[in-house]
């Protein structure tokens, strides 16, 4: 999730939400998925959720959000309202300082670790991965690190949204040419294959991930992903409030090994929300670390 109400819809006939109606579908949103849509969203909800108003063939926005609590399409309806607040835009390779650091100072200290230890195997969690660049990118950069040796790993990358039509996309693996505008061509030629305009994940590297929907609001949901040596969950905690980021965080602390790394948006931070992780300073990035 990256870049909330980003574009507004557009229909003939204007359907407008009241007060009151706003502050019901507001709270509803929370309840269901820890996201907080401001006062000064309102027109924002308005101009996205009219489009489903006039697909459902509702007059207004009570009757739509009585639809979300007891009509029999509710849980399909749940999903694209999940997918109309929250705009998907990402890349591959998106944030290189922040990457850099992941692929020169913190895999390499995972792994070194690991490797004294005698346990082969990487766990780590995409949190809000969209439609997969994300994970395909850190599959990338691991397959880079290890090179011959990722044949004797167990690699494990836990990719999550919020959105099932997301996942869907980022199981296919398939890209055009901007969302892979920042990848060197020398990493195209690697792990793509090239069909007409797109390109297509390699088979190698979709076995290491595993796609499935999460709502980090649901703590039981959350609980069941496997333990992980780093969680990026990153341009995701700005849509909640702080009493949702600390839930969340605090999460991501429990489901880190000790000595983990947590990495997180570069405009985010975790001041006020926790002090559990110790911040590690590198150029153009800060990682947060969970101490043995």
């Amino acid at each position: 999730m990256s870049s909330l109400f980003s574009k507004t819809i557009t229909l003939g006939k204007e359907l407008k939400v009241s007060d009151a109606e706003f502050a019901q579908l507001r709270d509803f949103i929370y309840q269901q998925c820890g996201i907080y849509v401001a006062d000064n969203r309102k027109y924002l909800l308005e101009n996205r959720l009219a489009n489903r108003l006039k697909h459902l063939n509702l007059k207004n926005f009570a009757e739509y959000y009585y639809y979300l609590q007891y009509d029999a399409g509710r849980k399909e309806e749940l999903n694209r309202l999940f997918e109309v607040i929250t705009t998907n835009e990402t890349s591959f390779y998106r944030n290189p300082p922040q990457l850099q650091v992941f692929q020169e100072q913190i895999l390499p200290d995972v792994l070194q670790s690991l490797r004294k230890s005698g346990q082969k195997k990487l766990r780590i969690w995409s949190a809000g991965c969209s439609t997969g660049e994300e994970p395909y990118t850190m599959a990338i950069i691991i397959a880079e690190v290890l090179k011959t040796e990722l044949a004797s790993w167990d690699v494990r990358i836990t990719a999550n949204d919020l959105s099932e039509r997301v996942l869907e996309s980022a199981r296919r693996g398939v890209y055009n040419e901007y969302t892979l505008r920042t990848t060197p061509k020398e990493i195209l030629a690697r792990y793509f294959d090239k069909q007409d305009m797109f390109y297509s994940v390699r088979p190698e590297l979709k076995k290491l991930i595993l796609f499935h929907q999460i709502n980090l609001s649901d703590m039981v949901q959350v609980k069941r992903v496997e333990r992980s040596q780093i969680i990026f969950c990153r341009n995701v905690i700005i849509y909640f409030d702080d009493d949702m980021k600390k839930k969340v965080i605090g999460s991501f602390y429990d489901n880190l090994l000790p000595g983990g790394y947590l990495i997180i948006g570069h405009s985010e931070s975790l001041h006020n929300i926790s002090r559990a992780f110790k911040p590690i300073h590198y150029p153009g990035a800060i990682i947060y670390k969970k101490e043995e």
